[in-house]
C-alpha cells in the first residue's frame, strides 16, 4: 500500500474498470493494492496459510475474469472484493468439510464391511461344523436322503428315483432326518 490508504482505495473502481478491459498493469496495481488484505481476510476464515495462499490466488482470478459484473452502485470496489474473498473461503471450508466427511463415511463403510465379512465367515464356518457333527448321528438312509435334497438340490421325487425307494418312504427319511437334525442343532421346537 503506499502512503494514501484513502486515495488507494478511491483508485480501486478505476483499476476495476481498467481490468474488465485486459489491462494488466491495472490488474497489477490492484493486486498489490488489496492483496494484503484479502490474503488476511482468507485466513481468517481457512486458518491455514497454504489454502489462504491458494483462495486468495483464485479471488484474483475472479477478479481478472469478471471485474466487469463490479457494480458502482452497489458498493465500494473493497466491499466487493471482500465478498468475492469471503465467499470463496467459506466455499472451501465447506468443500473441505465436505470432502473430510465422505472419507470418515467411507472410512467406516469400509472399517464396517472387513468387520462383517470376517464375522459372516466365522459364523458360517461353525454353522458348517455344527451341522456337519449333527449329520453323522443320521442314519445313513437319512444323511443320503437329506443329502441329495438339500446339498444337491434334488426334488422328493428324483431323491426316490436315485435311490429307487418309494415317494412316502423318502418323504419319511427326509423329516425324520431334518427333525434329528433341529434337535441336535438345539432347536426348541423340534
Amino acid at each position: 500500500m503506499t502512503a494514501d490508504p484513502a486515495s488507494d482505495v478511491a483508485a480501486l473502481p478505476a483499476l476495476l474498470d481498467r481490468i474488465a478491459s485486459g489491462d494488466s498493469e491495472a490488474f497489477a496495481r490492484f493486486y498489490d493494492l488489496t492483496c494484503d488484505r484479502v490474503y488476511g481476510m482468507v485466513l481468517r476464515v481457512l486458518r491455514d496459510p497454504g489454502y489462504s495462499e491458494e483462495a486468495t490466488q483464485e479471488v484474483f482470478l475472479q477478479v481478472w475474469r469478471s471485474a466487469g459484473s463490479f457494480d458502482r452502485n452497489a458498493g465500494s470496489a473493497l466491499s466487493w472484493l471482500i465478498t468475492l474473498a469471503h465467499r470463496r473461503a467459506v466455499d472451501r471450508v465447506r468443500s473441505e468439510s465436505a470432502s473430510t466427511r465422505r472419507d470418515i463415511a467411507y472410512g467406516l463403510e469400509d472399517t464396517r464391511s472387513a468387520f462383517d465379512e470376517v464375522t459372516e465367515t466365522v459364523t458360517s464356518q461353525e454353522t458348517t461344523r455344527e451341522v456337519v457333527g449333527c449329520l453323522e448321528t443320521l442314519t445313513d438312509v437319512q444323511r443320503q436322503s437329506v443329502d441329495l435334497a438339500y446339498y444337491h438340490g434334488l426334488t422328493y421325487r428324483e431323491v426316490a428315483e436315485r435311490l429307487t425307494v418309494a415317494l412316502p418312504t423318502v418323504k419319511s427319511r427326509i423329516r425324520d432326518g431334518l427333525k434329528r437334525l433341529r434337535q441336535c442343532l438345539g432347536d426348541p421346537d423340534a
